[in-house]
């Protein structure tokens, strides 16, 4: 029993010299298990450098350099002829009508829109794109149906700019979202607006019977 005891003092005079008593007060310096996580060789932002000629621990750009996402081209002027991928917007700076000039809208990319929205737009929107999405059922109200005229005959460039930068009380995703998987978003957007006005027209006659008609 002895041992007992003398092994729970021990615990807690150790427990009392590394953590001390909360709250107290001390003029010492805090105990560092691991000082080396305090007190990194590193440059902070702004700090002066010895190593550089002109003193600055922040670089300068590199020449000819490009942000992620942007390829190189021969044109030296691919960045603005890149807009309409990019930033969703025509060389005048308008909102771009249509989808960018090498970008195939196609099943599969339909499907990875379908992926994206049902992640990152759904629970708001809803999954029909109608506003009624599961955030409304914790006070979430005035968001928007994607198929309310106004949205319907906005340009595919804007939709695309709202989901990169955002708008009103909805945050950008340009930051979670590739280039690309933007686009198949509006593009999957695009489908849903479809399938809500969707008639027996628009089904081929060799299909019809399927449909009792």
């Amino acid at each position: 029993m002895r041992y007992v005891w003398l092994a729970f003092l021990f615990v807690v005079v150790a427990a009392l010299s590394v953590l001390g008593f909360r709250g107290s007060l001390s003029t010492r310096p805090p105990l560092e298990v691991f000082p080396d996580m305090d007190h990194q060789a590193k440059y902070k932002p702004q700090q002066e450098s010895r190593f550089f000629a002109d003193g600055r621990t922040d670089r300068p750009l590199p020449a000819n350099v490009v942000p992620r996402g942007r390829s190189v081209e021969a044109d030296p002027m691919y960045l603005a002829a890149d807009d309409h991928m990019f930033r969703g917007k025509t060389a005048t700076g308008e909102f771009a009508r249509g989808f960018p000039e090498g970008l195939e809208v196609s099943h599969e990319f339909l499907a990875r829109g379908r992926n994206r929205y049902e992640m990152f737009c759904a629970p708001c929107h809803g999954r029909t794109g109608d506003g009624n999405g599961i955030t409304k059922q914790y006070g979430m109200g005035a968001t928007p149906t994607y198929h309310d005229d106004r949205i319907r005959t906005m340009a595919e460039g804007e939709i695309y700019n709202t989901l990169t930068n955002g708008k009103n009380t909805m945050m950008g995703y340009g930051d979670r979202l590739a280039v690309t998987d933007r686009w198949a978003i509006v593009a999957y957007l695009r489908a849903l607006q479809r399938a809500q006005q969707g008639t027996v027209d628009d089904v081929k006659p060799a299909n019809r019977p399927e449909l009792g008609l």
